[in-house]
C-alpha cells in the first residue's frame, strides 16, 4: 500500500507529534508498505527531499513563520500530486493545511485519515487568539472531508471539543511508544555525570512551555525540600529559545535559577532516545503537570514506566490514562501543587507501590501493534471506497 502521512513539522524536530509519527512511518514500513512523508523544511538546512529507513521524506520551503505554525505556498499544489499518487492519506491534527489535504482525498477518492493529537491553544494574546480560530476552522473543515478520525484513548475522545463532533467516524488506537535498552555502564556514567551527589531525583520531560505546568513543579518545591532536602530536578527537553514560549522561560527562570545555585536544577536540554534510556533510570519519579488540553497522552510517561518509575500526572483527559491503566503513579488535581508535592513525596518514599509491569506496557504501547490497527483501518477503508 503506498501511504502519505502529512503533517507540519517532522524529524529532526522534537516533541511528541513528530516522535510518533516517525515510530508509526517506519513501523509501517517495516510491514511492507511505500510511505511517504509531506512536511516543511522549517529550517533551511534541511534537505528537501531524502529518503530515511525506506521512507521518502519531502520539505516544503517556508515564507513566514505565524505563530507555533508555518506558511508554505507550494503545500497545495505539491499536496495534489502526492494524494493522487497514493492510495491513502494519513494527517496528523492540529495542522492548518489538513483541511485542503483532505479535500483533495475526497475528490480523488483516496481515503483520508487524521490522526488527532491534542487540541490547540496558544498563549494568550491578540494575534494568537486569531490565529487558534483560523487553525480550528481548518481542523473542522478537515475533519468533515475525512474519512476517519484517530484518538489515543476514549477518555480523550469524549471529552475534546473536536473529536465530539465526529464521534461517528471516530476510532481508538493506542499510540505507540518505545525506547532502546541502556546498559548498566551508561546509567551509571549518566548518574556520574548529573547526580554524583546520590540525591533523589525529579525527572521532567518535555518542552519549557507554558501549557506542560512547569510552574507547578516549581510551586512545589519548597514543600519536597522541606522533607527531603536533598532532591534535584532534571529537566530534559528544549528550554530556551522555544517557539512562542520565550515571554513565559523569562517570567519563571529567576525562580530557577535560584535552584540551579543550589545545585537542585538542571536543565539537560534535548536529549537523544540512547540518552533518555539512561536518563529515566536515574529517576525516582516522573513528573507530567500539564495545564489543559494541548497535552493528551504524554509519551514520557510510558517511556518511564518501562524503566519502572513511577509518574505523577495531571488529572486531565487522556493524560491520567497511562497512570489509570498501569497503577504506576499517583493522578493529581492540574495546577495543585499542595497536593502535588504531597503526591511526589509518596511516591519517593514508597517507590514499590508503583512499579508495576515494564514489560506489559511495553507490549502495550509497542510500534508494531499501532502499526497493524492502522493498516488494517487504512484496509478497511480502500475496500468500502473500493
Amino acid at each position: 500500500m503506498r501511504i502519505l502521512t502529512v503533517l507540519t513539522y517532522y524529524r529532526p524536530h522534537t516533541s511528541g507529534l513528530t516522535i510518533y509519527a516517525e515510530r508509526l512511518v517506519k513501523a509501517l514500513a517495516d510491514r511492507g508498505h511505500h510511505v511517504t512523508v509531506l512536511t516543511t523544511q522549517y529550517e533551511k538546512q534541511l534537505p528537501q527531499e531524502e529518503d530515511s529507513y525506506n521512507i521518502k521524506i519531502v520539505r516544503l520551503p517556508i515564507v513566514a513563520r505565524i505563530s507555533k505554525g508555518v506558511l508554505s505556498p507550494s503545500f497545495g499544489y505539491v499536496s495534489t500530486r502526492m494524494v493522487r499518487e497514493h492510495d491513502v492519506v494519513l494527517l496528523h491534527l492540529p495542522q492548518f493545511d489538513a483541511a485542503g489535504v483532505a479535500f483533495r482525498s475526497r475528490l480523488m477518492k483516496r481515503p483520508a485519515v487524521i490522526l488527532y493529537h491534542s487540541d490547540l491553544l496558544l498563549p494568550r494574546g491578540l494575534f494568537n487568539r486569531f490565529v487558534n480560530i483560523i487553525v480550528n476552522l481548518m481542523n473542522y473543515l478537515a475533519g468533515l472531508f475525512a474519512h476517519q478520525i484517530v484518538a489515543y484513548t476514549e477518555d480523550f475522545a469524549n471529552h475534546s471539543a473536536f473529536l465530539t463532533r465526529f464521534s461517528h467516524k471516530r476510532s481508538i488506537i493506542l499510540p505507540n511508544v518505545q525506547i532502546p535498552q541502556a546498559t548498566q555502564a551508561e546509567i551509571e556514567a549518566f548518574r556520574t555525570r548529573y547526580n554524583p551527589q546520590g540525591y533523589k531525583v525529579i525527572g521532567m520531560a518535555t518542552r519549557f512551555a507554558a501549557e506542560k505546568g512547569v510552574e507547578v513543579l516549581l510551586e512545589s518545591l519548597p514543600a519536597i525540600q522541606n522533607r527531603y532536602p536533598h532532591v534535584k530536578v532534571l529537566f530534559a527537553g528544549q528550554y530556551e529559545d522555544v517557539w512562542g514560549e520565550e515571554a513565559y522561560y523569562k517570567r519563571l527562570i529567576p525562580q530557577i535559577k535560584i535552584y540551579q545555585d543550589m545545585g537542585s536544577w538542571e536543565f539537560l536540554g534535548v536529549l537523544s532516545m540512547e540518552q533518555m534510556a539512561a536518563f529515566y533510570p536515574n529517576l525516582d519519579v516522573l513528573v507530567v503537570p500539564s495545564l489543559n488540553s494541548t497535552e493528551t497522552f504524554g509519551f514520557v510517561q510510558i517511556e518511564a514506566m518501562m524503566n519502572r518509575v513511577p509518574v505523577v500526572a495531571s488529572n486531565l483527559p487522556g493524560v491520567r490514562q497511562p497512570v489509570v491503566m498501569t497503577g504506576m503513579g499517583k493522578v493529581v488535581p492540574v495546577n495543585d501543587p499542595p497536593v502535588f508535592a504531597e503526591a511526589i513525596m509518596e511516591i519517593i518514599n514508597n517507590p514499590e507501590d508503583f512499579r508495576g509491569d515494564p514489560d506489559k506496557v511495553a507490549e502495550m504501547f509497542h510500534p508494531d501493534k499501532n502499526a497493524a490497527a492502522f493498516e488494517q483501518l487504512f484496509e478497511n477503508l480502500v475496500k468500502e471506497m473500493g
